[in-house]
């Protein structure tokens, strides 16, 4: 007998647990296969999340109340926070006041999808690809640009950001160029990688624990494997708490850096 669990043992550990990986952010498509609106996993969890925010959203404001429940409570600091300590605390409330459903899309939409990895049956970011991220930094970039173009006029607006002032003149063949890269392409490309890559890192954490913790309790029947087991446990659920944080900071991050940049594109002048 000892041998047949010594041969059960062998045979669990070298097959070995069933690690998140690549595969997982290339899922198969599930609907309209071959065609250009070819749904896989993921697209099928943002479409989720989209209906289910928009849901609760217009429920919220269909059932609003001059003298406010706790949900609508809740929902109206939400709100409050997005438009009062990123918003106006970046642009202010004048030039911020055109900014304010833009950005409060971005925070609540990010914040959604992120969530979207910690939930049963979801189990993965729909910011976890880098599509989503993308999409939303090119968001960001065309306002900053419009914003530049408006308030100062194109060129004024690169003759400032290639040509700062203070700089000595021969330093700018150098400061040119990194300034007009830094305003076209390391801003969105630093606003998708840093929301790609945590959310991206937290899923293949998270899954690494729990696979672990399932090989150890359920996979191999050993009394000290599945200590391990359970610790292996105790880190995923650590690991699922951390992820809601980093889950709410990284929309808050990216809805004030998306403030940040166009904040930078205005004048220095006052209104």
């Amino acid at each position: 007998m000892i041998k047949a669990v010594g041969a059960n043992l062998l045979l669990a550990a070298a097959s070995g647990p069933k690690l998140p990986g690549i595969s997982d952010f290339l899922p198969p498509e599930l609907l309209f296969k071959g065609t250009p609106f070819a749904i896989n996993r993921i697209i099928l969890i943002r479409i989720v999340a989209t209906i289910v925010l928009l849901a609760i959203m217009c429920i919220t404001a269909a059932r609003a109340k001059v003298v406010p429940g706790r949900w609508q409570g809740a929902v109206e600091w939400l709100l409050d926070f997005i438009k009062d300590n990123i918003v106006y605390q970046v642009l202010g409330k004048v030039r911020g006041e055109r900014y304010v459903p833009m950005i409060t899309t971005m925070f609540l939409t990010i914040l959604v999808f992120n969530l979207c990895g910690i939930i049963p049956g979801m189990n993965m970011a729909a910011t976890a690809t880098i599509a989503t991220p993308l999409v939303f930094a090119l968001w960001t970039w065309v306002q900053y640009w419009i914003a530049a173009t408006r308030e100062q006029g194109l060129w004024k607006y690169l003759k400032g950001e290639l040509f700062p002032t203070g700089v000595p003149a021969p330093l700018y063949i150098l400061v040119a160029p990194i300034q007009l890269l830094e305003i076209a392409i390391v801003r969105p490309f630093s606003l998708t990688l840093r929301l790609f890559a945590n959310m991206l890192a937290g899923h293949l954490l998270v899954g690494t624990c729990l696979a672990f913790s399932q090989f150890y309790l359920i996979e191999v029947s050993n009394k000290l494997m599945t200590l391990v087991g359970v610790m292996w446990l105790i880190g995923g659920l650590v690991f699922v708490c951390f992820e809601i944080f980093v889950a709410a900071l990284q929309a808050y991050v990216f809805a004030t850096l998306s403030a940040v940049y166009i904040s930078q594109s205005y004048p220095l002048e006052e209104d």
